[in-house]
């Protein structure tokens, strides 16, 4: 059995826009295609080419597509009620760039599709992301590292991007 330390770099931008607006930023630049049939589509390629294709028709400009959203506020709303604040998390990604990642190093299938966080909080709405990069640097792959950090640079272009 072996346990390893892993330090995690968190990148955070604050919005003073309304929730509502960032979801929708958000939204407009990832592919949100319908998962099930995504899914259904991968398993039928039959090359690496369509399978490629598939994920090209799925991402968004952000070159990410959302795999499944999770409302937390709605959760939250259950015991606050109406003073609850609004959080998402979204669980975004690119296959391609995951299975690059996964070939140097298979641990990155742990933290691949990634998680963005978009919550209210007193300051304004967060836009969180635990980087990549950071997530790959115990593993001293040089490969894997720089496709984490290209990844990490589209995920937070897209935050910034929503946030401002």
């Amino acid at each position: 059995m072996a346990t390893r330390q892993i330090s995690v770099e968190r990148f955070s931008v604050i919005s003073s826009k309304p929730f509502h607006s960032v979801v929708s930023a958000v939204e407009a630049n990832i592919g949100r295609p319908d998962i099930s049939s995504f899914i259904r589509e991968i398993a039928a390629a039959r090359t690496e080419g369509e399978m490629e294709d598939i994920v090209r028709d799925a991402v968004g400009p952000s070159d990410l597509m959302e795999f499944v959203r999770f409302d937390i506020g709605e959760v939250l709303r259950k015991e606050l009620g109406d003073m609850a604040p609004r959080s998402l998390r979204l669980v975004a990604g690119n296959p391609l760039i995951m299975k690059q990642m996964v070939k140097s190093v298979p641990d990155a299938g742990s933290y691949a599709p990634v998680t963005i966080l978009i919550d209210e909080r007193v300051d304004g709405v967060h836009l969180s992301y635990d980087r990549m990069a950071s997530l790959l640097a115990p593993y001293e792959n040089t490969e894997a590292l720089k496709v984490a950090q290209t990844l990490d640079a589209k995920v937070e272009a897209l935050l910034e991007s929503a946030a401002n």
